[in-house]
């Protein structure tokens, strides 16, 4: 099987598609419920490094106000929150795609994350208006882009992740 690059640097200026990485991305996040009134809502701004989940037709011709993305953390950073993964079981269910809320990207060579593992977290889904989204991603000389099939396999593992659902089954056992 073909050995294909995981990863490449864009300019800023190219036009986002899914899978382009945002660095320090601001995400408002409202506060406590109890502290919202009628006229307004407190938040608070949170910095994540982000990769676009949001599909490259829907970005390249603008039919969307709202830009997914979900936060990227190296798998140090990731393992020192969740300390399962600090582990070789836990880290060999990540990259066998056991975790269906995460996903494992291969070591960067690239940009910031030089030579670390990648871990996706699907369980933190922001929007973040596409607007912004263009102005903000521009501020850097270059953006990292997961590249193809990767990227298609990152779609896909997400897919399976939201799609979960327990439905009852109906029929009995045949005996």
């Amino acid at each position: 099987m073909p050995d294909y690059p995981w990863y490449d640097l864009v300019s800023s200026k190219t036009r986002l598609l899914q899978g382009d990485f945002v660095f320090s991305c601001p995400v408002l996040v409202p506060m406590e419920p109890n502290k919202v009134n009628e006229t307004s809502i407190q938040g608070e701004k949170v910095e994540y490094d982000v990769i676009i989940m949001s599909q490259s037709c829907d970005l390249q011709q603008k039919k969307i106000d709202l830009v997914l993305v979900c936060p990227v953390f190296t798998l140090d950073d990731f393992s020192n929150e969740h300390t399962w993964f600090r582990g070789s079981e836990g880290k060999e269910a990540l990259r066998r795609g056991y975790v269906a809320s995460n996903h494992l990207l291969s070591r960067c060579d690239k940009g910031g994350f030089a030579n670390q593992y990648l871990v996706v977290d699907f369980k933190s889904v922001f929007g973040v208006p596409f607007e912004f989204l263009e102005v903000f991603a521009q501020k850097s000389n270059q953006r990292l882009r997961l590249l193809p099939p990767y990227r298609e396999h990152l779609s896909q593992a997400f897919a399976r992740f939201f799609m979960r659902v327990g439905l009852p089954l109906n029929i009995a056992p045949f005996k």
